[in-house]
């Protein structure tokens, strides 16, 4: 077996981010976990779908989150494919060819569903396969026969590596940030599949759902855990971004803090009211009752602050340009 030493998840909602945080930390480049999640802009997404399906988090195309990884100090290389494709056992078998060379080389890796659904770290190999550290397996599992990998239903072939990188400007990390997160929140049709929603109108697909008794059990307990963490590092990182550019924009950076802050306040009051539980089944729904009525309602308090956020942040973009 082969073996990169101390690498591991760093234990998040967003497991795509949290495998990469484990990667920055193996490579011992140091970046707050707040930078990592408003850099990328995936503290200011929201992508909801219309009966708050768990899919929701990961079901959109996240392409700008690699490009953006550069501007804070690192490097994507990898493999992606479809299993419905012609070329699916050439597709993973490239990826493990990947993982093994990024390995040989002392650099970490991660993929995609080598347990369930989420994003893993990839800390080794042998003969057979991958080991990894993930949601479910934080102490690591393996080996994932390399041929098994993205042959599950959803069917995606995922593995990158991860590298050091030059890091951007303070100020062009924040700007490229808040202009991806504004466009994200428009609803782009190359970035949204079908029966989901970003930004405001990700909230409205959220309300409307627990509105009407369609909101997945499962779903809301997982899009809540998610989307709230988000919002906390989109408080973390507007409080850094104003501490690195102190005396750009500091009245900016407080209006869009007070925004964000209410939009965390309320998200955690849906999450302390829905909380993960292990049972949860995406099979059944939430009924319509004083819980969920009260999620609503802080669901359209969050709404509104998220509103003005935005606006916020585009006052950021403009005065930083």
């Amino acid at each position: 077996m082969k073996k990169l030493e101390n690498l591991q998840w760093s234990p998040k909602w967003v497991s795509h981010l949290g495998c990469i945080k484990g990667c920055l930390d193996h490579l011992g480049i140091d970046i707050s976990d707040a930078w990592l999640f408003g850099g990328t802009g995936h503290a200011f997404v929201i992508n909801l779908h219309e009966g708050v399906c768990p899919s929701g988090p990961t079901a959109w195309k996240t392409i700008k989150l690699f490009q953006l990884g550069r501007n804070i100090g690192y490097t994507h290389d990898g493999v992606f494919g479809f299993k419905g494709n012609e070329d699916f056992g050439e597709v993973q078998k490239r990826a493990w060819e990947h993982a093994r060379r990024a390995i040989d080389q002392g650099q970490p890796c991660y993929g995609w569903e080598l347990q369930v659904p989420e994003f893993y770290v990839i800390y080794g190999y042998d003969d057979v396969g991958y080991y990894y550290s993930g949601p479910g397996c934080d102490q690591g599992k393996g080996p994932k026969p390399w041929q098994e990998l993205g042959d599950t239903g959803i069917g995606v072939v995922e593995v990158y590596s991860v590298g050091p990188g030059q890091a951007a400007d303070d100020a062009t990390t924040v700007r490229e940030a808040f202009s991806f997160a504004l466009e994200h929140a428009g609803n782009p049709q190359e970035w949204i599949f079908q029966h989901y929603r970003a930004g405001l109108e990700g909230f409205d697909n959220w309300i409307r759902a627990l509105q009407e008794g369609k909101a997945s059990d499962m779903g809301m307990r997982y899009n809540t855990g998610v989307w709230a963490e988000c919002r906390k590092y989109a408080v973390g990182f507007l409080e850094e971004a104003r501490e690195r550019l102190e005396g750009r924009v500091d009245g900016l950076f407080h209006e869009a803090l007070a925004h964000y802050k209410v939009v965390s306040d309320n998200l955690n009051k849906v999450a302390e009211a829905y909380p993960w539980a292990d049972q949860a089944s995406d099979e059944d729904v939430l009924p319509v009752d004083d819980k969920s009525r009260a999620a609503v309602e802080a669901l359209q308090a969050a709404k509104g602050a998220e509103a003005a956020g935005l606006q916020a942040l585009r006052k950021i973009v403009q005065a930083l340009k």
